[in-house]
């Protein structure tokens, strides 16, 4: 449940698109390092006093180790714009039935100017999506992109498994100018775009964004209990499922890994094994780079055997992957690793990167 505390903001730290974190200092003497969402509480200033959710960050959590500002209730935000601002004439209310859910304009309703468009959409025409169970593989398809497109025009539709909003997300404040847009899909809000349900999602980077690749994945912070199917990355099967079914073409990104000390995930992670082999019911293109070490090589084979026959396995050449990766917009990090720290999966991320640029008609 909800760790309720309240204190004092003291300091103002980094900002990046849509966030800002903050120091609050609590009746007991202690600091807080909190984060806020200025679209949701609006931009505290030092002096406020803030209600914080601090669970995240008293259990520790690497990902969401922040406490979270839910209200100045001191100093409210002025209430959105009303009649004539089209932002104001949404009906898509996401986080639904919790405190602090935001209502917003979903990009096919009525009142959006993309409605026109959307009304009748029903394919992606061949669309490359590539799909991930992590978001720290984002960075690396879009690096593996540009090695061999620089000029692609790549959208990223965001999953609600990790953070809902796209805000939290210093990775994708980072990349913003490298991307067309992106896409919040499901409970999760804050992208340029919003849209109910995945495939509406992918619809609207198709034909509003006008997307020559697509990369599907969570926020950060995926959630897993450690069984086979207790993962919020399950979801990538299913997103398999909704682009083939509107006529895209899925390329999945492998979670492959030499340095995780988890069993689970050494290899081909058994995130990947569980979506892609008992999930995902449509074919799709499996990635798995050239230029692994051996011993991992034959690992990766070995746990794919089984998928090939649903699934195409697809090998890619890595010539210049590690020079595009080393020049990422964003730094790389997965599970606390960088580059050096786990290269075989951020080279896998950009091999399947790479194999969707040669599908583009």
């Amino acid at each position: 449940m909800v760790r309720w505390r309240s204190g004092t903001v003291t300091a103002l730290r980094r900002r990046w698109a849509g966030a800002v974190e903050l120091d609050v200092d609590l009746p007991d003497g202690s600091t807080m390092r909190a984060l806020a969402y200025p679209h949701l509480v609006g931009t505290p200033e030092p002096g406020d006093r803030v209600l914080l959710n601090a669970g995240a960050l008293l259990m520790g959590l690497g990902t969401g180790g922040y406490a979270h500002v839910v209200a100045l209730p001191d100093r409210l935000p002025p209430d959105p714009p009303q009649a004539g601002d089209t932002r104001d004439a949404g009906h898509l209310v996401k986080a639904r039935y919790t405190p602090l859910q935001p209502i917003l304009l979903g990009v096919d309703e009525e009142a959006s100017p993309h409605r026109s468009v959307l009304e009748t959409a029903d394919d992606l025409g061949g669309l490359p999506v590539v799909t991930a169970d992590l978001h720290s593989a984002l960075p690396a398809i879009l690096a593996g992109v540009r090695a061999d497109a620089p000029t692609a025009r790549v959208a990223y539709v965001l999953t609600d498994g990790g953070a809902l909003p796209a805000w939290f997300s210093r990775t994708l404040a980072g990349l913003r100018e490298h991307l067309v847009g992106t896409v919040s899909v499901g409970q999760a809000f804050g992208g340029d775009l919003e849209a109910t349900t995945l495939h509406t999602g992918l619809l609207a980077a198709r034909h509003v964004l006008h997307a020559d690749v697509a990369v599907v994945a969570q926020g950060p912070g995926n959630l897993g209990t450690g069984t086979r199917w207790g993962f919020s990355g399950v979801a990538v099967g299913e997103a398999v499922n909704a682009i083939a079914t509107l006529g895209g073409r899925p390329v999945g990104s492998l979670r492959i890994s030499a340095a995780d000390a988890r069993p689970r995930h050494q290899g081909v992670s058994h995130h990947s094994l569980t979506a892609y082999g008992r999930v995902a019911l449509a074919p799709a293109e499996l990635v798995v780079p050239d230029g692994l070490d051996p011993g991992l090589a034959a690992e990766v084979d070995a746990a794919l055997a089984p998928l090939a026959a649903r699934h195409r396995i697809v090998r890619v050449a890595t010539d210049g992957l590690d020079a595009a990766l080393r020049s990422s917009a964003v730094p790389l990090s997965t599970m606390g690793r960088g580059l050096d720290g786990d290269h075989a999966y951020f080279l896998a991320a950009a091999a399947a990167g790479r194999h969707a640029t040669t599908l583009l008609g």
